[in-house]
């Protein structure tokens, strides 16, 4: 199973995580944040930074039995508005897809809110990414809301997961 640990914002992180971005040039064209040509270290530091800093905020590298980076996620603690943990990104490395990384990775989420008592979790897919809904939804989750996301307007699909 691929551990979760806080990430420190070294350079050689920065471009591990750089590198899974990279891997997956749909999702950031889909996304409209970066462009999978031209992802600028310093932008994705900037990014992460920003999400480890708010209020109950995490980001966390994972890695696999031998070191390597197969994926980033990242955590909000409480939202402001529903009082819920949400994902706020989990992204496995484009050569790590389809093998279970990304199974594990939210297993360890759930597990994670679970032990501090929480009773649900949320996420926002990006509409325009079909096969993130049906991930999610292979795993139980379930579409409770549409809106757009705040950071850049985005559609997205609310989806929520009960814990107990």
């Amino acid at each position: 199973m691929p551990t979760l640990t806080p990430m420190g914002f070294t350079p050689d992180e920065i471009a591990e995580v750089v590198g899974i971005y990279a891997s997956n040039p749909e999702y950031c064209r889909g996304s409209g944040e970066y462009d999978p040509e031209r992802i600028a270290p310093e932008q994705v530091e900037a990014d992460l930074r920003e999400e480890a800093g708010g209020d109950g905020g995490h980001v966390l590298l994972a890695r696999d039995a031998g070191g390597r980076a197969v994926g980033l996620v990242c955590l909000l603690d409480r939202h402001p508005k529903d009082g819920y943990p949400w994902i706020g990104l989990l992204i496995v490395h484009g050569g790590r897809r389809r093998r279970g990384v990304g199974r594990l990775l939210v297993a360890a989420v759930e597990e994670r809110f679970r032990r501090q008592g929480r009773d649900g979790l949320r996420i926002a897919v990006l509409e325009n990414n079909p096969s993130a809904s049906a991930f999610w939804s292979s795993l139980g989750w379930r579409e409770i809301d549409r809106r757009r996301d705040i950071q850049l307007g985005r559609p997205c699909i609310v989806m929520h997961k009960p814990l107990a």
